[in-house]
C-alpha cells in the first residue's frame, strides 16, 4: 500500500469483506486480539475520554477519539435498535486513523463489519484472562448480528467448543445456529435463558434493546461464572440484575465511560471495579478462585477500535483490497488554495 500523503486508502464494506475472506474470519479476530492486548499493555499512553454521545428518543449517535502520540483514531457509531424493524442495521459506523505528525488522515474504513471483529475479539482477550481455566461451555444470549462473531473469536482464543443459544426472538436463534453449524463447535439451540445459562462456563449477553432490561437474574448466575455482559453499553441500557453486579468481581474497559453507559451504572458511583488494562500487566490479579463470579462490563472504548485501525492498516501492506481517495486539498503552493481552484478551470 503506498500512497502520497493526499491519497488516503479507504476500505469500503465490500472491502473490508473480501479481505476478511482472503485471510479468514477467525485469524482476523485472533490477530485483532493481539492488537488489542498490544494496546492494553501500554494503556497509560493514550488520551482517553468517554465517547462523546448525542441522544434522541430513537438511538444515539456517539464520536469515540483516541491517541497514543504518534497516531490518532476516531469511530462515528450509532446504536438504533427501532432500525431492525425497518430492516436496517442497529449499529453503523466508519473510523480514521491519522498521523499526529501532520494531522493528515492515513486510513479511511467502514467499521460496521470491523466493530463486530473487534467486539468479539475484546470479549474473547476478557474471557482469556478471567474465566476459569478450561472453560468450554459459552451461553450466548442475544442471537443477533453480533452473536456468531462471539462466538467463533471465543472458540478460536479461548477453546470453546459449545455453544448454547437464546434469544427472545426464535427465528434469530436459527440463524445464529445457522450460521455456526459448520463452525466446528456442537450448537445447541435453547427455548428459555435458564436452559441455555445450563452447564455454561461463560456466558455473553449481546441483547440490543435499548431499556432497562434484566436478561439474567441473580438466582441464574452460579459459582464460578465468567459473564461478558457486552449489550448494556448507554444509559438507561442494561442486562443483569443488580444482585449479580453485587456477588461479582467486575472488570470494565475505562470507569468513567462505563459508569455512564455499561451494568455497573445501576451500582453506587464508588462502588469497586477493576480495570481491564491492568490485568494484562499485571498489576492486578485477574480470576482467583475457580468459585469466583467474574463479569466483563465491556461497553466498547476507543482504544479497541484504535487497534483495530492499526490491524486494517498493517493488513493492507500486503492487501489490495482497498481504493484510493483524494480527500486532501494539495495546491502546489500550500498557501494559494484559490489559485488551485482557479487552475482547475484549464482542465474542465
Amino acid at each position: 500500500m503506498k500512497n502520497k500523503l493526499n491519497i488516503v486508502p479507504f476500505v469500503s464494506v465490500e472491502n473490508m469483506m473480501r479481505l476478511i475472506l482472503d485471510r479468514g474470519i477467525e485469524n482476523c479476530m485472533e490477530q485483532i486480539a493481539a492488537y488489542i492486548e498490544e494496546d492494553f499493555r501500554r494503556w497509560p499512553l493514550f488520551d482517553k475520554t468517554p465517547r462523546v454521545a448525542s441522544h434522541s428518543h430513537d438511538g444515539v449517535i456517539e464520536l469515540m477519539p483516541t491517541s497514543d502520540g504518534i497516531d490518532y483514531g476516531f469511530k462515528y457509531v450509532n446504536g438504533h435498535p427501532k432500525n431492525m424493524k425497518d430492516g436496517l442495521q442497529t449499529v453503523t459506523a466508519f473510523g480514521l486513523l491519522a498521523s499526529v505528525d501532520t494531522g493528515y488522515p492515513v486510513l479511511l474504513s467502514e467499521m460496521t463489519v470491523l466493530t463486530a471483529l473487534r467486539t468479539a475479539a475484546t470479549s474473547a482477550v476478557a474471557t482469556k484472562y478471567l474465566a476459569r481455566k478450561g472453560s468450554k461451555t459459552l451461553a450466548l444470549i442475544g442471537n443477533g448480528a453480533q452473536s456468531e462473531f462471539q462466538a467463533l473469536a471465543l472458540k478460536r482464543i479461548c477453546g470453546i467448543e459449545t455453544v448454547r443459544l437464546y434469544d427472545v426472538d426464535p427465528t434469530a436463534t436459527q440463524k445464529c445456529a445457522g450460521n455456526l453449524k459448520n463452525s466446528g463447535m456442537n450448537v445447541i439451540a435453547c427455548t428459555s435463558p435458564e436452559q441455555a445459562i445450563e452447564g455454561a462456563d461463560v456466558v455473553t449477553t449481546c441483547t440490543a434493546d435499548k431499556q432497562l432490561a434484566t436478561i439474567l437474574t441473580d438466582n441464574m448466575v452460579g459459582a464460578g461464572l465468567h459473564i461478558n455482559g457486552i449489550g448494556g453499553d448507554c444509559p438507561g441500557k442494561t442486562e443483569l440484575h443488580r444482585d449479580i453486579l453485587l456477588r461479582s468481581d467486575i472488570y470494565v474497559e475505562y470507569p468513567p465511560q462505563t459508569r455512564i453507559e455499561g451494568d455497573i451504572q445501576q451500582l453506587d458511583a464508588d462502588h469497586p471495579v477493576k480495570e481491564l488494562w491492568q490485568v494484562l500487566t499485571g498489576e492486578i490479579e485477574g480470576r482467583t478462585d475457580d468459585r469466583a463470579i467474574t463479569l466483563f462490563d465491556g461497553v466498547g472504548f476507543a482504544i479497541e477500535d484504535f487497534s483495530a485501525l492499526r490491524w486494517l492498516r498493517d493488513a493492507l501492506q500486503t492487501s489490495d483490497r482497498f481504493q484510493d481517495l483524494d480527500m486532501i486539498a494539495d495546491p502546489d503552493e500550500p498557501r494559494d488554495l484559490f489559485g488551485m481552484i482557479e487552475r482547475e478551470k484549464t482542465r474542465m
